[in-house]
């Protein structure tokens, strides 16, 4: 009985830790919603020629979708930060786990949180893609304007409108489409070279569809097949896995300054971290939050590659028709390892100072809010 109470107690506990967790992510991840919204559209919509500002990306959003659309995709993310969050806590702290097996100061060392970060973020990279994919088309449709239906869309053939759900292509576009490639003969100098100028012929309109047409998981799966959930998988495991290990290592690095502080002027000296005595929950707070405004700016440009990635449509006839013809990647050999697309060189750092924001007060919360809301559970 002794041990069945026992075991009660760990659940107990558990399930309490888990509850707080999943508040605090919530609570940080609704509070910070907006600044990801406005990170997002500024990475998604800046090009080349034009820079989308702060401003005018609320502005947008406002005029098109009202305050709500701040919000939209809120509710995917919540539950993939979740998840996500759970994955890269869960697996830093099992390997650390065994960095710290055997020590009497049961303490780990900043390396060694560093490369634990490093594969916590690929977990959590992996866990949490399929959401981010969702959330950010809810979030740039929240912002953009959604044409109604021409006639002439009405008209499409039955076989098109099966194949690209809720998108209305242009019959018309489509027949001179066609009536392009119909002069592509067997001797054409550059066979390949001319398919590749036209993969969109089936859409009828010349370009991809609008994300604002293939946003929900079915039409996703639908037209672009399942590993569309994971688009920008480079640019996203490369991104978290510095965003986890620069984290984990700057939030130990802080961690221990602290310890060390608090413990001058200590008599006795302390021989181990445990006699120090825990830190206060504001000061770790403060920490997570310091670390997490340095892994977002280090990961930021991994961030807008798999944003514009991800903003992107390709459905599976197009992605068959790459590999058939061996499609390579464009850019480097970084580019092409990391997921960076060339032309995006120059707005890599775009959106930026809202993803610092974000992030900083986001970790900042998290952390605050699980020591906030374990304090309550627990007392309660």
């Amino acid at each position: 009985m002794h041990s069945g109470m026992e075991k009660f107690l760990e659940n107990h506990m558990y399930a309490t830790h888990a509850v707080a967790a999943a508040a605090s992510v919530t609570f940080g991840t609704a509070v910070t919603y907006p600044l990801d919204t406005v990170k997002t559209l500024i990475q998604v919509g800046s090009g080349p020629g034009k820079q989308l500002t702060p401003t005018r990306a609320l502005e947008t959003v406002r005029a098109l979708s009202g305050t709500s659309g701040l919000y939209s995709g809120f509710c995917c993310l919540a539950v993939g930060r979740t998840l996500g969050l759970g994955a890269r806590f869960g697996v830093y702290e099992l390997l650390t786990a065994f960095c710290k097996d055997g020590r009497e100061d049961n303490y780990v060392y900043v390396n060694e949180a560093l490369m634990a970060g490093f594969v916590a973020g690929a977990t959590e990279s992996l866990v949490s893609s399929p959401f981010e994919l969702i959330k950010l088309r809810a979030q740039v449709t929240s912002a953009s304007h959604v044409p109604s239906s021409t006639p002439s869309a009405k008209a499409a053939s039955p076989f098109i409108e099966r194949l690209l759900r809720g998108y209305s292509p242009n019959k018309s576009v489509l027949n001179d489409y066609v009536s392009l490639l119909s002069t592509l003969n067997s001797k054409h100098p550059n066979m390949v070279g001319a398919l590749q100028e036209y993969p969109w012929m089936m859409t009828g309109s010349g370009k991809p569809p609008s994300v604002c047409d293939v946003k929900r998981p079915l039409d996703i799966v639908s037209l672009e097949g399942w590993k569309a959930l994971w688009r920008g998988f480079r640019s996203g495991v490369v991104r978290d896995s510095f965003f986890g290990g620069l984290f984990f290592s700057t939030w130990q690095f802080l961690h221990q300054a602290m310890l060390d502080w608090k413990a001058v002027g200590m008599d006795p000296p302390p021989r181990s971290n445990e006699e120090v005595g825990p830190l206060s929950p504001v000061a770790v707070s403060l920490a997570a939050g310091f670390s997490g405004v340095v892994a977002a700016a280090a990961s930021h440009c991994f961030d807008t590659a798999k944003s514009r990635s991800q903003c992107t449509v390709i459905p599976k006839y197009v992605a068959m028709e790459r590999r058939l013809l061996k499609w390579s990647r464009p850019g480097n050999r970084f580019e092409r390892y990391t997921g960076i697309h060339p032309a995006d060189r120059i707005i890599l750092f775009h959106g930026i100072w809202p993803r610092m924001a974000r992030s900083g007060i986001s970790s900042f919360l998290i952390v605050g809010g699980y020591y906030l809301f374990i304090d309550q559970l627990v007392s309660g």
